[in-house]
C-alpha cells in the first residue's frame, strides 16, 4: 500500500480546527482601492468551510 500523501496546497490554505476546516476569505489580496471599508473589514480574518466541502478536503489532508 503505497503512502497517503496530503495535499500540500490546500494544507497552506486550510487549518484544522474542532469544528471542521476554516480558510481566509477571497478577494483580499489586491485590488482593494475600489472596495469599501465595511466591505474589506467583514472579508477580514477565518471563516469556517462549508459542510458540503468539509467531506471533500477532509480527504485532501488525511494526515492533519
Amino acid at each position: 500500500m503505497p503512502k497517503v500523501k496530503t495535499n500540500r496546497g490546500a494544507a497552506k490554505r486550510l487549518k484544522k480546527t474542532a469544528n471542521g476546516f476554516k480558510h481566509k476569505q477571497s478577494f483580499r489580496s489586491h485590488i482593494l482601492t475600489k472596495k469599501s471599508t465595511k466591505r474589506k473589514r467583514q472579508l477580514r480574518g477565518m471563516k469556517q468551510v462549508h459542510d458540503a466541502d468539509r467531506q471533500l478536503i477532509a480527504r485532501m489532508l488525511p494526515n492533519l
